[in-house]
């Protein structure tokens, strides 16, 4: 008995041996299965990553993720601190091809020396950005172009000194350069007559030349004529260029797509020949003028021309009447993106009929226009399908009552409105507030700064609004969060500055704002250490508080 007994007990251990040892094999084949490739894992990254701090993160999670991380990284940002590791971030981040040095703070001997010695090094660069220093630094640029032929991007705006010659210094060092940016320098210097000088920049496309007062109108017909290739130019009148020497500018550049021109005053009156040259560019689909005295002729000659125009500013324009505004809008029915800003003239009425023709608008700034109510924010979304983009401020969309534009909308969700800007509308209250977040679901951005009239009513929008990203309440001195009992997981930027905030309140945000990157708490006089305190056990993402 005792034999025939124990056969079975054998059976059942042998055979739970066997079952037991399966998971075993399975598991060991799972993991052979769940095997990635390199190149698989460059593209995961590289779709996950939003920013070279995401890489960071990355590149601490095994010796593959570093070493891939390194490879995914293309530009690098060198400051003061990061001086003493050059050779050891170089030798890391072998692919690099743009390079950031706008913020040292080196003398212009250090940042010849520096450039000599990034010349040294086997990187293939594309861009460079040498803005905020001392002044362009000859010597090393000239090193630099030497052993580095690759550049196509120069950036050296808000120089603090800037000389005639050296666009023409510039121009010699890197003659294929194909983005130049020489905007707002402090000071600029005439050293020498240069205008006979031949410019050889044989592939410019784009250049910024605003605030450059030695380019003049010699200058700026020298570059015109020599780079064929122009399709963006950004530049400022009233200085050395005139609208007639910008005229005669622009006849040498028919391909143009993009000319951005503002006045440093409004003496400079737009002229016939600029209308002329203007309205001759077939090809222009992106046209800013800024602080410009313009004309209802000049917006009638680009419609009649039917420019295929995308982009129209006219920020801060005067000069022009809702007929000429009219005129061009009813004929290029393609804007995606138009800037009204200081319109003082426009009403209800006009955009009501004005957004019949904006079927593809994307983006607007109605900022400054005083007499527009909250009828006019109805009638854009209503007739524009496309518009996420919508900035208010300044105006009166608070005054007119709800009620009275009930007729207007048919209160059904907009899901593409995202950005919106009410900065500044003084009458706006938690009722307006309140519907709009209604029919704006995925709204990621909401600038409410200086609307006094807010209280309450930002915990409901924030509890509508679950995508919001970025959220300004600035000088909202009575707006109140403490009934914020929910999560609020996608909000990154939340600026407080000049309100009431305190300890409490600042406790409830960090327990439903957890996902914070940016917290602005500029006089917030009833903030003490116990509040921060709050903040900073919450909020673990949180990378900058002012």
């Amino acid at each position: 008995m005792s034999s025939s007994s124990s056969q079975p007990n054998r059976r059942r251990k042998t055979t739970t041996m066997a079952l037991s040892s399966q998971p075993n094999r399975r598991r060991k084949t799972s993991v052979t299965d769940l095997y990635v490739p390199v190149e698989c894992w460059e593209c995961i990254i590289t779709f996950l990553k939003d920013d070279n701090r995401s890489l960071k993160s990355l590149s601490i999670v095994s010796k593959q993720f570093y070493t891939i991380t390194n490879r995914l990284r293309f530009s690098l940002t060198i400051c003061d601190q990061t001086l003493p590791f050059l050779h050891l971030l170089y030798r890391r981040f072998t692919n690099l091809t743009s390079l950031n040095l706008s913020r040292l703070r080196s003398s212009l001997s250090n940042l010849n020396r520096l450039l000599r010695q990034i010349s040294c090094f086997p990187l293939k660069l594309t861009s460079l950005n040498l803005s905020n220093q001392a002044g362009i630094p000859a010597n090393g640029l000239r090193a630099f172009s030497k052993k580095i032929t690759t550049l196509t991007s120069l950036i050296c705006s808000h120089m603090k000194r800037i000389y005639r010659t050296d666009i023409f210094l510039i121009s010699n060092c890197f003659p294929l350069l194909e983005v130049l940016n020489l905007s707002y320098p402090l000071q600029c210097i005439d050293n020498a007559e240069v205008e006979y000088v031949t410019l050889t920049f044989f592939k410019l496309r784009k250049v910024d030349l605003s605030g450059n007062q030695y380019i003049d109108d010699k200058l700026l017909l020298n570059l015109f004529t020599n780079c064929k290739l122009l399709e963006e130019v950004i530049m400022v009148c009233g200085l050395g260029i005139t609208f007639d020497g910008v005229a005669s500018a622009l006849r040498e550049t028919p391909r143009l797509t993009s000319l951005c021109l503002s006045s440093v005053d409004f003496v400079s009156h737009i002229t016939s020949q600029f209308i002329t040259s203007l309205a001759s560019l077939k090809y222009l689909t992106c046209l800013d003028l800024l602080y410009s005295e313009i004309s209802d002729e000049l917006l009638s000659s680009i419609a009649n021309e039917g420019l295929p125009l995308t982009r129209l500013l006219l920020q801060a324009c005067s000069g022009y009447s809702y007929s000429g505004i009219f005129c061009l809008l009813s004929k290029c029915r393609h804007i995606q993106h138009l800037d009204l800003q200081g319109a003082a003239f426009l009403t209800d009425k006009h955009v009501v009929e004005l957004s019949l023709f904006l079927g593809d608008l994307v983006s607007i700034n109605l900022t400054c226009c005083k007499l527009l109510t909250i009828s006019a924010f109805f009638a854009l979304i209503k007739s524009c399908p496309s518009l996420s983009d919508i900035n208010m401020g300044n105006t009166s969309i608070g005054k007119k009552s709800l009620e009275s534009s009930k007729s207007l909308m048919d209160f059904t969700p907009r899901p593409q409105l995202k950005y919106l800007r009410l900065a500044g509308n003084q009458w706006l209250t938690d009722e307006n507030i309140t519907m709009l977040a209604s029919i704006s679901p995925n709204l990621q951005l909401l600038d409410l700064t200086s609307c006094w009239g807010i209280k309450e009513g930002i915990s409901q929008v924030l509890r509508m609004c679950c995508n919001i990203r970025h959220l300004d309440l600035t000088f909202c001195s009575k707006v109140k969060l403490l009934e914020m009992n929910f999560e609020v997981p996608k909000l990154k930027v939340l600026n407080l500055s000049y309100t009431n905030v305190d300890d409490e309140t600042l406790y409830v945000i960090s327990k439903s704002c957890r996902g914070l990157l940016q917290l602005s708490l500029k006089d917030c006089t009833n903030v003490t250490e116990k509040g921060m305190g709050h903040v900073v056990e919450n909020c673990m993402q949180l990378r900058l508080i002012k």
